[in-house]
């Protein structure tokens, strides 16, 4: 089979799976992190004289690693995704051999690793390429939100702190590559990380009263900024299903009405009976394109605030039609009002999420009427040809 068209298929399906069960509470596990571990195994097998084979085993075990979060718990997920890498490769008829390599690579993952072939050192330092680099630290901050978001429940700084070291400590990649490339700025990581907890360790361990109270409100802080990040996350995955579905329905009745152009209406003369079920299908069509592109119509808005505005707390700057025609200097000063007020940042960021929720409405209203006239004209036209051809027959 080829090797380039199976990959390709490999990556739209894992994208595929990702966007139809994606979470907000796996904000590193996502489709970005298994398109940066590809990256980085692309980058690290081009350093080893791989066969074809394992090649293939590598891109596409990088792809399905992480995909069994999806579906199932943490301790488990490589399991499920090698189940999942499985059957994709079982449907496009690839060899056992290949199957095999793939399971491999995916299973070596599992913490702690051990991978037994190159193959699968690729994809581990690939999977934990982010060790030795700069975006480590908002890396290991991303598995600390999803951590949180998993148990339910808030992670001190000094015990994830504690953890990370441990973490870095009793890592070592693999490849000869990795070990040159990262090791160094894996050890500059972990020096930042032993400042933190150097840090941490000077402050007074005993607190009084007045410092505990203080640090109730960011307890609480950090509980709703969490909230407002998923509920954010979850009204634009939303949007962009609702974009989705009305994409795939504005194609196929798009084709239709071509079709409908292009040959059934040239053929009405020599069969007048098929007038009826003709109309009705364009109408259909019509119909469905008016309302899916009312769907995806972006609405413009008038793109200015006044100074009573911002006085009244009334001002969502959050959204960019809200200040887009204003001068840079107001809205900077604004901004900075809205950040010195917590009352006016959360009350914009709750008026923000409303009006999330009111235009995700609109869209999936108008949504479903275009699915209910494709659905039902499509069912009428499909009768009433079926009465014509009946009645041309006889």
């Amino acid at each position: 089979m080829d090797g380039i068209k199976l990959i390709l298929d490999t990556a739209a399906h894992v994208r595929g799976l990702f966007q139809a069960h994606g979470t907000s509470v796996l904000p590193y596990h996502s489709v970005e992190h298994t398109e940066e571990v590809v990256t980085a195994a692309e980058r690290i097998s081009g350093h080893y004289a791989l066969n074809e084979l394992e090649y293939l085993a590598v891109k596409i075990a990088a792809w399905f690693h992480d995909v069994g979060y999806l579906f199932t718990h943490q301790e488990d997920h490589e399991e499920k995704s090698a189940e999942l890498a499985d059957a994709f490769l079982s449907e496009k008829q690839a060899s056992e051999a290949l199957r095999a390599k793939v399971k491999e690579c995916i299973l070596a993952t599992k913490m702690p690793q051990r991978p037994a072939s190159l193959p699968a050192q690729i994809l581990c330092d690939a999977d934990l390429f982010h060790l030795g680099t700069l975006d480590f630290a908002n890396k290991n901050e991303q598995v600390r939100q999803e951590t949180e978001l998993r148990t339910e429940r808030e992670l001190q700084e000094e015990v994830w702190n504690r953890a990370s070291i441990q973490f870095l400590e009793r890592h070592c990649y693999h490849t000869d590559f990795c070990r040159q490339a990262l090791q160094e700025g894996k050890a500059d990581n972990l020096q930042q990380l032993l400042k933190a907890e150097h840090t941490f360790a000077q402050e007074p361990a005993a607190k009084d009263k007045k410092e505990k109270k203080e640090k109730k409100p960011k307890k609480t802080e950090r509980g709703v900024e969490t909230m407002f990040r998923v509920m954010s996350s979850n009204h634009i995955r939303l949007s962009d299903m609702a974009d989705s579905k009305a994409q795939i329905l504005l194609t196929i009745s798009s084709i239709i009405v071509s079709l409908l152009v292009s040959v059934v209406f040239r053929k009405l003369e020599e069969e007048p009976r098929l007038i009826v079920p003709a109309v009705i299908l364009t109408a259909t069509s019509l119909t469905t394109v008016v309302f899916t592109i009312l769907v995806t119509l972006p609405k413009l808005t008038q793109g200015r605030f006044n100074k009573e505005d911002i006085e009244k707390k009334r001002a969502n700057l959050l959204f960019f039609g809200n200040y887009h025609r204003m001068p840079v200097e107001e809205y900077e000063w604004a901004l900075k009002r809205v950040m010195d007020d917590s009352d006016f940042l959360y009350g914009s960021l709750i008026r923000d999420n409303y009006n999330l929720g009111v235009i995700l409405e609109r869209k999936y209203r108008k949504l479903r009427v275009a699915y209910s006239v494709f659905m039902f004209g499509f069912i009428a036209s499909v009768l009433s040809f079926a009465i014509a051809q009946l009645w041309i027959a006889h």
